[in-house]
């Protein structure tokens, strides 16, 4: 993990009708805590009850509903992705289990036929309401999302209507995870420094904390953030289509000593036919690229198995400095 010191801070907090400052904050920092987001309550504490009854089962059950090449839905095996593998940079693998959900392509849908990223996610049999407390936390986000691109698209002199038809049969996921707590002779990150190659990424943050934003100047604070704001960070995507006006910005979790923390990270995504480059006048200095969705996305997933390496060695995966895939 990067060494350096952190201290602590607030991300701006913002009202989801307060476009402006929504958009200003995004442009200074990456990250806004986001009031007024309108994700039930109730939504956001079934979520948090299911991460722990999730993660509650013994090792034989989740290996037996593992993600797979061929699959990847499923439990995350603890320090089984190692973006920051020992062979590669020395460093220790990420310290976190997860379990990977996906957005529900519905059977028969021309999708799947045309992109093996799309399927139908499995459900472990301890936890026997995952899927409806899933399918109504997955909907109350989508929507939230919804009102904030409405919000932002215009200040942005984004086309929503663009927006909007990038986004259907999206490749949108989600990584629930568990972050044990950190021995303090443990050298592991609990996620290593990486960006996120969505349009914007939403988290309902655990109140034992961790999560840590690399400033413009350099600096790691700690993303701290209201109990009743979610927060909101740009990804390469939107970075892209506004033209570096908003910059995605590397982040990183560090496992607090001594106690457990959770996460659902709602990660945005377009479909996998979609080339994103710049939708508007790039700023100076922003040098375009285009993201081709469906292999980037494919890529990520097949890269984060520990003896595959990027087939382009300067594709944008993730990385930061020069890291592996995120």
């Amino acid at each position: 993990m990067e060494e350096g010191p952190v201290r602590t801070t607030g991300v701006p907090v913002v009202d989801l009708e307060d476009a402006h400052g929504l958009v200003e904050g995004l442009s200074a920092v990456g990250f806004v805590a986001v009031r007024g987001h309108g994700v039930p309550d109730a939504d956001l504490g079934a979520m948090r009850g299911l991460l722990v009854d999730l993660f509650a089962v013994n090792e034989d059950a989740k290996r037996r509903q593992a993600v797979e090449r061929t699959n990847y839905r499923g439990f995350i095996p603890l320090r089984f992705f190692t973006p920051n593998r020992s062979d590669a940079d020395g460093t220790a693998p990420d310290a976190f289990e997860g379990y990977k959900l996906h957005w529900e392509c519905p059977p028969g849908h021309p999708a799947r036929a045309e992109c093996d990223l799309y399927g139908t996610n499995r459900w472990p049999d301890h936890v026997p309401d995952m899927p409806a407390v899933v399918a109504s936390w997955w909907a109350a986000m989508d929507g939230f999302v919804d009102r904030l691109l409405d919000g932002v698209a215009p200040v942005l002199c984004l086309d929503r209507s663009v927006l909007g038809a990038a986004l259907e049969a999206p490749l949108t996921n989600s990584t629930l995870l568990h972050y044990p707590p950190r021995r303090p002779d443990d050298p592991s990150p609990g996620f290593h420094p990486h960006k996120d190659i969505t349009v914007v990424t939403v988290l309902d943050p655990d109140p034992v904390g961790g999560l840590e934003v690399r400033t413009r100047e350099g600096e790691w604070v700690e993303a701290a953030c209201p109990a009743d704001a979610l927060l909101v960070n740009v990804g390469d995507v939107l970075e892209v289509w506004t033209g570096g006006r908003l910059v995605s910005t590397p982040h990183r979790v560090a496992n607090p000593e001594g106690a457990e923390r959770y996460a659902a990270p709602f990660f945005v995504v377009p479909n996998y036919a979609v080339v994103a480059e710049p939708l508007v006048v790039p700023v100076d200095g922003f040098v375009a690229r285009s993201i081709p969705m469906g292999y980037v996305q494919a890529e990520v997933w097949r890269t984060n198995w520990p003896d595959e390496e990027p087939a382009d060695p300067n594709s944008h995966l993730g990385g930061v400095d020069g890291g592996e895939t995120a």
